[in-house]
């Protein structure tokens, strides 16, 4: 099994930065890929980018590219979302997951972390 613990979530203005943790334990040799999906009231869940866990590729769709680096730390089994230059459009309770594919679909990843919420104000 895997554990997925994220951290980091905040009040910031827009413009601002914030970064995001993403902690794996358990069986982190089963992971492929982690994913970052967020998700806003009302609104369906979104992508926000992925990393191969074990060559740190990433992929980003365009509403966060440029603003968004995902990165590995191999020491400490933790994935970071990096946000700069945050919008108020970013708000969203956002959500690390883990599973065997490197994919943009929600229903690819098995684990799931509790979320953290990110406020952006403008």
């Amino acid at each position: 099994q895997v554990q997925l613990v994220e951290s980091g979530g905040g009040l910031v203005q827009a413009g601002g930065s914030l970064r995001l943790s993403c902690a794996a334990s358990g069986r982190t040799f089963s992971i492929f890929a982690v994913g970052w999906f967020r998700q806003a009231p009302g609104q369906d869940r979104e992508f926000v980018g992925a990393i191969t866990w074990n060559t740190s590729t990433t992929t980003y769709p365009d509403s966060v590219k440029g603003r968004f680096t995902i990165s590995k730390d191999n020491t400490e089994n933790t994935v970071y979302l990096q946000m700069n230059s945050l919008k108020p459009e970013d708000t969203a309770a956002y959500y690390c997951a883990a599973g065997p594919n490197f994919s943009w679909a929600s229903l690819r990843y098995r684990y799931w972390g509790q979320g953290t919420q990110v406020t952006v104000s403008s």
